[in-house]
């Protein structure tokens, strides 16, 4: 049996800012921006080619405070023009950085090891690897 993540709730303050920030700034796409009731708010935005998801929302998730999720990870072919594109689109990131060794000999020294690192709007911090080739 297949188990697939699908969805990771992450707890903000203010809806329509991180929406502008996933959405504009880190071109997530909009899967849903529903209104059910009195409240509660859901925005489902996805990755361009992810299968997972992220939730945020008012009033249908469980109680974190805003900026409390930390160590959320996205994986990309170039860390290079991955850095370059946040950088781009306004987005505060680190330099990219090296962290240890990758287990095997690799065409490009970054594979498994090149990073980066944000935080939205909120603090929910996160990391962008590298990963082109996988032995």
């Amino acid at each position: 049996m297949n188990w697939t993540l699908e969805v990771v709730v992450v707890p903000v303050s203010d809806i329509d800012r991180a929406r502008d920030f996933y959405a504009n700034q880190l071109g997530f796409n909009v899967d849903h921006d529903t209104v059910i009731g009195d409240g509660v708010r859901i925005v489902q935005l996805t990755p361009r080619g992810s299968g997972c998801s992220i939730v945020i929302s008012r009033g249908a998730v469980p109680d974190m405070p805003p900026g409390s999720l930390k160590g959320l990870q996205l994986v990309v072919r170039d860390i290079r023009a991955a850095h370059r594109q946040l950088v781009e689109r306004g987005v505060e990131v680190s330099d990219v950085e090296v962290l240890g060794e990758s287990p095997v000999a690799m065409p490009d020294p970054l594979d498994n090891v090149g990073f980066v690192f944000f935080s939205d709007p909120d603090g929910n911090g996160w990391a962008v690897q590298q990963i082109s080739t996988r032995p």
